[in-house]
């Protein structure tokens, strides 16, 4: 789809995926304690929801926690949950006042149970929504993400629903947690580091990648507007020839 941005004609990514990086640097850069970072993120997420339903993405995807974040010091694993528990609940209004249909992608096994229950609640009150479809990845991991996959697909095989040969690409998408939404066209990483950090391996296999040195918290709509421009730099051939 294309839309005219401030005079210039560009075409707009159907799904774009984020990785969410910098709230600890930018917290640190202010003499503060990492969790603040975290908190502005959170608030840099509402804002980019919006910023990309506006601009006319149809999908957006960010992660949020992966599954090797555990790894971090409890206190600030413990800031996090706390946010998400805050956020899953605000956000039933927030979503359901914009039109927005949230839905949360990972391993919910390992999770505190209360915000299962949250991530339930919020999943089914914006079930009907029809805007901007918006995936949280929460204790996500593209590796467990594909191994849960083939589990599925394995126990299916054991139960003669299907056999090996009917095993596809199109398939094992299905058994994806993003099984009912396009493949990201577009991928943006702030705080200048320049790797995926195994965030949706499959998904990815032809998305732009766009990477800046903005951090996080500090992310908005001209740093969206810039990586849509740069996404309409590139050629998508898919493999293919021009």
């Amino acid at each position: 789809m294309e839309r005219e941005i401030n005079g210039e004609l560009l075409n707009i990514p159907t799904h774009v995926a984020i990785i969410m990086d910098g709230n600890g640097r930018w917290a640190k850069k202010r003499l503060m304690p990492r969790n603040v970072g975290h908190a502005e993120g959170a608030k840099a997420i509402e804002r980019t929801c919006r910023n990309a339903d506006e601009l006319g993405i149809k999908y957006l995807t960010v992660y949020a926690f992966s599954t090797e974040n555990w790894k971090r010091s409890v206190e600030e694993v413990t800031g996090i949950m706390n946010i998400f528990r805050k956020y899953l609940v605000d956000s039933i209004e927030r979503s359901n006042r914009e039109n927005m249909r949230v839905c949360v992608i990972g391993k919910r096994d390992g999770l505190p149970d209360d915000i299962v229950e949250k991530i339930n609640n919020l999943e089914e009150a914006t079930k009907n929504n029809t805007g901007l479809r918006f995936n949280v990845a929460i204790n996500y991991g593209g590796r467990d993400e594909i191994t849960r996959a083939v589990k599925a697909i394995a126990d299916k095989c054991n139960n003669n629903e299907f056999s090996v040969e009917d095993i596809t690409e199109e398939l094992i998408s299905n058994h994806l947690d993003t099984w009912d939404i396009p493949d990201p066209d577009l991928l943006i990483r702030t705080s200048g580091e320049l790797r995926t950090s195994n965030f949706l391996p499959w998904q990815l296999a032809y998305s732009e990648f766009y990477f800046t040195d903005i951090l996080w918290p500090d992310f908005d709509k001209d740093a969206l507007i810039e990586a849509i421009r740069y996404y309409n730099k590139r050629e998508r051939r898919f493999g293919g020839v021009r």
